[in-house]
């Protein structure tokens, strides 16, 4: 007999064409008919979830209705008292350059804080002292007049600042930016009824943020070097218009920050630059040529082009949600991260651009690079995940000089804490040293291997990803070691920030997942790598992760026994998706080992319940994926959605957002699941264009808790299978695509390179639209709830 699927298929599509043999048949033969219908029935019970679907005739298509300067001015920040500390401040930056901007009461002044994230130390020494980021300076804008209150707009569309500072003697207007396509901070004022505003300097310390943190009495805890010397001041030379500071370092290098004033019809202009040059010691001649190259082009032409590069930034993805706190949480962590970095920009270590005295003045893999990296492969913005890319694949020589020596010809890693170019102390040795953190590279190639899924770039994954997850893992199989049982084990390490462990779930994991990882990569590359048969036994033979009754624990006879921040134990879960939620009994595991973590609340800080978050997120537990979220905003989040744990760290905000996809986008396991883990609270709410594993662009829509409409759009052709909670889908395009129903709620969709597919109910009308929420069903609709506010 005809194979009924073929047939099926094909019956489908002919039965369309008036006037073909087929159809012809059809009508003119009984005989015929009953034996199409008897195929047609045949095929569906044998494989119900085939069928064609689609129709030529109506092309479908989404339409994006957005006024982008009324939508983000609803997420700006605003204050209406004047904040006074760093993690009250607006900021702004440019991927190197940034700039804070508080009040100091005490010296009646508005402080103009600047940094760069290219400036740091170049001792030999490595480490948080030998080689930390350094601090710049900072200038001090003091009116004649006491200042006595203001507000301040930092206004998210144009990355802008405008401030109103009213004073005894009357007010002035403050503006500033830091120009995106320029290397030059801006800074004007206009005065009414003020007389005049001076302008002061006041160069930082060029001592290590470490070292000048643990003077303090709050890093007293800290063990202090005693060979540290410190760096000697800066120099600074006045000019009538304004100035140079020049820091020298003896290790090597300058810093020089260069500016000018100027008077602009009612204008008084204030031009920034801040150069640091390594080993060349030429950073004034730069900073001097390019505030002078930006004044010559003047302040509209240089604001017109900033201003495009930012409204080129946010279109590349939307997202609008009847939650108005966390539609504009999510906004700023973009804004963020377009400020923190560029494709050529430095790596986002713990401050970004926005450096102060600092316990954590250096970038931190254990944790906190990952996570900064995360939310920019679903919002669409693989372009500033470049800087990670460059620091890695850039400085591979770092890598494996991080290493022991004697395991250097094969093994690449990192320690807990790195310069911007990735040279860190050198990794602990398994079984010796019982703080070894030796799968922090491997966890960071697990953010590199995310960002090559969400664009399929299989030059990037041959050149560059294979070979360091190679590395990565060979420093693992030093040490691995066949026990009695037969299975292979690992010695003693250090699961962060926990403690110590044989067999370390942490480690563990990360070696089942690079193991898997590189045979996969094998496959896909057709490569014959003689290590294929090792990376394929290790995945056989390695021990099961050690658990217990209450679940994972922290590695072989260590149980979770006292409260702790990190989820380092739980990895095999999430990032890295080696336990499947869709297996009772690995799900079983997951929500055993995630109840008994947060049993233990005393440890818990900001990136514990945005882990959390997107843990309770991958089970499909919408609320309660909402309430860890809410613990963050509720406890330990600035006004200005900065955090600090002793000091500034950049991720756990920024892994807040990476939260907000988990709930409404995954695509781990080759599988698109849209609208996973919504909140009840959230019944209306869409994005567009978020990006998945295997390059697909997905735009989708709910209305009052259901599912209206999603669109996939594939960039790369790859296979494409979609869980959706639409009932009975309708598949339309400008083609009539082929989908099976593999299980339930879950499509394949015959989707090829650059082609779109639609997928709605039947009572869904055929218009698709992409807009701003404009009310909230539970919530009390906020608009611009970030910044300081004043007590009403």
């Amino acid at each position: 007999m005809d194979n009924p699927v073929t047939f099926h298929v094909q019956y489908c599509s002919l039965l369309k064409k008036k006037g073909s043999t087929l159809h012809t048949q059809i009508i003119n033969s009984r005989k015929m008919k009953r034996k199409l219908i008897l195929l047609t029935l045949l095929s569906l019970l044998l494989f119900p979830g085939i069928h064609a679907s689609g129709s030529k005739s109506s092309s479908p298509a989404l339409e994006v209705n957005i006024d982008w300067t009324k939508f983000m001015s609803e997420q700006d920040m605003i204050w209406e008292v004047l904040p006074q500390a760093w993690y009250e401040a607006p900021f702004m930056g440019n991927g190197t350059l940034g700039l804070m901007v508080w009040y100091e009461p005490k010296l009646n002044a508005i402080r103009l804080e600047t940094g760069n994230s290219l400036v740091h130390d170049h001792r030999p020494e490595k480490g948080l002292f030998g080689n930390p980021r350094l601090l710049t300076g900072h200038f001090l804008l003091q009116p004649q007049g006491k200042i006595t209150g203001g507000t301040i707009r930092l206004d998210l569309w144009n990355a802008e600042m405008r401030a109103e500072i009213q004073t005894t003697e009357g007010s002035f207007q403050l503006e500033a930016m830091v120009n995106a396509a320029d290397p030059v901070i801006q800074t004007r004022w206009k005065l009414q009824k003020e007389e005049n505003i001076s302008i002061k300097w006041i160069p930082a310390s060029a001592n290590g943020p470490r070292y000048q943190y643990g003077l303090t009495p709050a890093g007293s805890w800290m063990k202090m070097p005693e060979s540290y010397t410190e760096n000697p001041p800066a120099k600074v030379k006045l000019s009538p218009k304004g100035g140079i500071s020049l820091q020298t370092l003896p290790a090597g290098g300058e810093t020089a920050i260069y500016w000018q004033t100027d008077k602009s019809s009612e204008w008084h202009e204030l031009w920034i630059n801040v150069a640091h040059s390594y080993p060349e010691r030429n950073a004034c001649k730069v900073a001097e040529e390019t505030v002078i190259r930006a004044q010559q082009q003047g302040w509209n032409s240089l604001r017109t082009t900033h201003q495009q590069w930012w409204h080129n930034f946010y279109p590349a993805s939307f997202f609008s949600v009847d939650d108005g706190i966390k539609e504009s949480f999510y906004w700023i962590q973009l804004y963020k991260l377009a400020s923190a970095t560029r494709a050529d920009g430095a790596l986002i270590d713990n401050t970004g651009p926005w450096l102060t005295v600092t316990p954590w003045p250096n970038a931190w893999w254990n944790l906190n690079v990952q996570l900064t990296y995360w939310p920019l492969n679903t919002s669409n913005h693989l372009d500033l995940a470049r800087s990670l890319e460059n620091a890695i694949y850039g400085n591979i020589e770092n890598l494996r000089t991080n290493i022991p020596e004697p395991y250097r010809h094969n093994s690449l890693g990192i320690g807990r804490t790195s310069d911007l170019e990735c040279a860190s102390e050198t990794v602990g040795i398994p079984g010796k040293d019982p703080t070894a953190e030796i799968g922090l590279l491997t966890w960071t190639c697990h953010n590199l291997w995310l960002i090559y899924r969400h664009k399929m770039d299989d030059q990037l994954l041959k050149e560059h990803l294979f070979p360091v997850l190679k590395g990565s893992v060979n420093y693992y199989l030093h040490f691995l070691y066949k026990g009695k049982d037969g299975r292979l084990h690992l010695p003693v390490t250090y699961s962060p920030e926990y403690g110590s462990a044989e067999d370390c779930n942490f480690d563990l994991a990360l070696l089942k997942w690079g193991c898997q990882t590189l045979t996969e990569i094998c496959k896909r590359l057709g490569i014959k790598d003689r290590q294929e048969k090792e990376w394929r036994d290790i995945l056989k033979n390695l021990t099961s992760f050690p658990c217990n009754q209450d679940g994972l624990m922290i590695g072989r006879n260590v149980p979770y026994s006292s409260s702790h921040r990190h989820f380092s134990h739980l990895m095999s879960a999430y990032p890295l998706h080696l336990l499947n939620p869709e297996n009772p009994e690995e799900r079983a595991l997951i929500e055993r080992s995630l109840t008994h973590w947060l049993s233990k609340p005393e440890g818990l800080r900001g990136f514990s319940f945005t882990g959390a978050s997107s843990l309770y997120a991958l089970l499909g537990k919408g609320n309660q994926s909402l309430d860890c979220l809410n613990s963050l905003f509720d406890k330990l989040l600035g006004v200005n959605t900065l955090y600090q744990e002793s000091g500034p760290v950049i991720e756990t905000p920024l892994s807040g957002a990476q939260s907000v996809h988990d709930m409404l986008l995954q695509s781990w396991g080759n599988k698109i699941r849209v609208f996973p883990a919504v909140p009840s609270l959230w019944n209306n709410l869409n994005f567009h264009n978020w990006r998945t594993e295997g390059a697909f662009l997905i735009s989708a829509r709910r209305t009052n808790g259901k599912t209206e409409f999603i669109r996939i759009l594939s960039e790369a052709g790859e296979p494409c299978t979609i869980v959706t909670d639409i009932q009975k889908p309708i598949f339309e395009g400008k083609r009539n695509f082929q989908t099976q129903q593999t299980a339930p709620n879950t499509y394949v969709i015959d989707l090829k390179k650059g082609e779109e597919v639609f997928i709605r109910n039947s009572d869904t009308p055929t218009t698709f639209t992409i807009s701003p929420q404009t009310g909230d069903s539970h919530l009390s609709r906020v608009y611009n709830p970030f910044g300081k506010k004043a007590l009403h």
